[in-house]
C-alpha cells in the first residue's frame, strides 16, 4: 500500500516546485529513451539494409495522393477516372486470355475439317485478308509506340501520350494527327478592352513563333469576335489560338483554339508570378524548351497533355538548357520554366539516385542546379468544347467536357 501512494504522490505532488522538477525528470528520461532506441536501430539497420527498406516503407505518409482512388470501369471516356496504363494492360491480358482459349479450341477440332473449311474460304476471302492484314499492321505499329526505351534514370511521373485510346483519336482527328506543323504557330489576343498587354507579351516569350495582337473596342472599330479570329488565324498559317481573359486587370483565365476546327479548352488561372518578381530569376533567350509533361494519367489528362504538347515545337534545341513543366498534382496544373546546368556535386550534398532509390552509375559526382525564369502560373481545366468555343460547337455532344462543383466532393478522385 506505502508503495502504490508513493508512486502516485510522486506523479500528482502538491508542490508545485517540486511538481516542475519531475516533470522535467520524466520528460529527460523520455527524450533520453527515444535517443537511444533511435542509435539501437541505426546500429541494426547499418548491419542489415534491409531493416531500413523495410520501415521507410512501412512510414510512408498517407497524402491525399497516396489515398488516390480510381473508377472499376473498362471505360474510357472523358468524364472517367482511370489509369490508362493499367486500365490497356489490363484490355491486353484479357486479349492474351482470349487468344489462348480460341486457339485451344481450335486443336481441338478435327484437321479434316479444318482444311475443307480453308479451302471454301479461300475462293472469296482475298479482299478481307487483305483488309485484316492491315489493320494487324496498324496495330501492331500502335502497340511498338506504347513499349518505350528504358530511360537511364526512370521517370515515375512522366506522361507516356502512346496509351491515349482509339476512341480519344476517333474523336479529335485533328489534335492527335501525326502531320502536324514542326514549329507550331500561335496567335495571342485577349478579351475587348483588356489592359494585360505586358502578360501577353510575356506569354510570347514562353510560345515560339507566337504573335500577340490586342483587341478593341472602339466605337468607330469593329468587334470581331472568337470564331473570326480563328478563321483568321487559320488562312494565316496559324496553329492555335489563345486568348487571355482578365479580371481587375489580373489574369484569371486562358483558352486555347486548336485550329481549324477545334477543340477548345477553358482554364482558369491562379498565382500569376511574371518572372522579374521571381528570387533570382533569369532571362530567357529564344532557345526552343524542352516540355516535361508530368502525371496526366487519365483520357482527360491525356488529351490535355496532347494539347499541350502541340504548342511547343518537337524539336527542343538542347544547347539552351531550358525546359518547360506542366506538372498535374490534384487536378490543378503548375506551369514552370527554368534553366538548368550541370556542375559537380557539392561535399554536403548526395548522389543522384533512380526510382529504385539507387545511386545511378557513372553519374555520381554531377548534380544539376535550377534557376526559374517565369513566368509561373497554376492552371485549372474548367471545359472542353468540341469546336471553337460555345457558340462554335453543335450538337448533343457541344461541350465534351466541364468542371462542376460536386465533382469535388470526394476528395480522393481527380480528374486528370
Amino acid at each position: 500500500m506505502g508503495s502504490q501512494r508513493s508512486t502516485s504522490l510522486s506523479k500528482k505532488t502538491g508542490n508545485k516546485l517540486h511538481r516542475q522538477s519531475l516533470y522535467v525528470r520524466q520528460k529527460r528520461d523520455r527524450e533520453k529513451e527515444k535517443r537511444e532506441s533511435r542509435f539501437r536501430r541505426k546500429k541494426e539497420e547499418d548491419r542489415e539494409p534491409e531493416l531500413r527498406r523495410e520501415r521507410v516503407a512501412r512510414n510512408l505518409p498517407a497524402t491525399i495522393d497516396r489515398k488516390r482512388v480510381w473508377d472499376d470501369v473498362d471505360d474510357d471516356r472523358l468524364g472517367a477516372s482511370v489509369d490508362m496504363e493499367q486500365l490497356l494492360k489490363k484490355r491486353r491480358l484479357q486479349q492474351e486470355e482470349a487468344e489462348e482459349s480460341l486457339a485451344a479450341g481450335e486443336e481441338d477440332e478435327d484437321e479434316g475439317s479444318e482444311k475443307d473449311d480453308e479451302e471454301d474460304s479461300m475462293l472469296g476471302s482475298d479482299d478481307d485478308e487483305e483488309d485484316e492484314s492491315d489493320e494487324e499492321a496498324a496495330a501492331k505499329a500502335r502497340a511498338k509506340q506504347v513499349i518505350r526505351d528504358d530511360s537511364l534514370a526512370p521517370s515515375t511521373t512522366s506522361t507516356n501520350l502512346d496509351l491515349t485510346p482509339e476512341s480519344l483519336v476517333a474523336k479529335f482527328p485533328s489534335l492527335f494527327a501525326d502531320d502536324g506543323p514542326a514549329e507550331p504557330q500561335v496567335l495571342i489576343t485577349t478579351t475587348l478592352n483588356s489592359t494585360l498587354h505586358d502578360q501577353a507579351r510575356l506569354l510570347c516569350t514562353l510560345f515560339p513563333h507566337s504573335t500577340y495582337i490586342p483587341r478593341s473596342a472602339h466605337k468607330y472599330g469593329y468587334k470581331y469576335s472568337v470564331r473570326e479570329i480563328c478563321k483568321f488565324a487559320g488562312n494565316r498559317g496559324f496553329s492555335s489560338v489563345m486568348i487571355l481573359r482578365e479580371d481587375q486587370k489580373k489574369p484569371v483565365g486562358l483558352d486555347i483554339v486548336h485550329l481549324p476546327s477545334g477543340p477548345t479548352f477553358h482554364f482558369s488561372i491562379s498565382n500569376w508570378v511574371e518572372g522579374k518578381k521571381l528570387p533570382g530569376h533569369g532571362n530567357p533567350t529564344n532557345h526552343y524548351p524542352e516540355l516535361l509533361l508530368n502525371n496526366f494519367k487519365t483520357p482527360l489528362g491525356v488529351l490535355t497533355a496532347r494539347l499541350f504538347q502541340t504548342l511547343w515545337p518537337k524539336t527542343p534545341e538542347l544547347q539552351g538548357r531550358q525546359v518547360v513543366t506542366l506538372h498535374n498534382q490534384r487536378d490543378y496544373i503548375f506551369l514552370r520554366r527554368h534553366r538548368y546546368i550541370f556542375r559537380d556535386k557539392r561535399a554536403t550534398e548526395k548522389s543522384v539516385v533512380g526510382a529504385d532509390g539507387k545511386e545511378l552509375k557513372g553519374v555520381e559526382s554531377i548534380r544539376a542546379g535550377l534557376q526559374e525564369l517565369g513566368p509561373r502560373a497554376t492552371l485549372k481545366l474548367r471545359r472542353i468544347d468540341k469546336g471553337i468555343g460555345r457558340a462554335g460547337s453543335e450538337g448533343d455532344d457541344a461541350v465534351q467536357w466541364e468542371w462542376k462543383a460536386k465533382m469535388e466532393k470526394q476528395r480522393t478522385r481527380f480528374n486528370l
